[in-house]
C-alpha cells in the first residue's frame, strides 16, 4: 500500500467516523451528551447548534472561494487582445520565412 493510499484510507476511516457520530447526535443529543460526559438538558438546542454550525461552515467556505475568484480576477492582468497576438504570429511567421530564404540562397 502507497503512502497515499494510506492517507486515503484515513481520510475516509475519519468521514465515516464523522458522519456517524453527527448521525447519532442528530438524533439523540441528550444520549450522547451524556455519554460522553456532556450535560445537555435541551434537546432541541442541541439540535440547531448540530445544523447551524454545519451550515455556517458550507456558508463561510462558499463565500470564500467566491471571494479567492474575486481577487483572482481582480489581481490578473488582462490577456492580450487577438489582433495582437495575429499580428505577432504574422511577424514570427515572416522572419521565419526570411531566414528560410536565406538558406536557400
Amino acid at each position: 500500500m502507497s503512502k497515499d493510499q494510506a492517507i486515503g484510507g484515513l481520510i475516509f476511516i475519519v468521514c465515516v467516523v464523522v458522519i456517524i457520530g453527527y448521525i447519532a447526535a442528530l438524533f439523540f443529543p441528550t444520549q450522547l451528551g451524556n455519554l460522553i460526559g456532556l450535560k445537555i438538558k435541551d434537546a432541541y438546542h442541541a439540535i440547531i447548534w448540530l445544523t447551524a454550525i454545519p451550515v455556517l461552515i458550507a456558508f463561510v467556505a462558499v463565500l470564500g472561494i467566491g471571494a479567492w475568484i474575486g481577487w483572482t480576477m481582480a489581481t490578473t492582468p488582462p490577456p492580450k487582445p487577438i489582433e495582437e497576438i495575429e499580428a505577432e504570429e504574422k511577424k514570427e511567421e515572416e522572419k521565419e520565412e526570411a531566414v528560410e530564404e536565406e538558406k536557400k540562397k
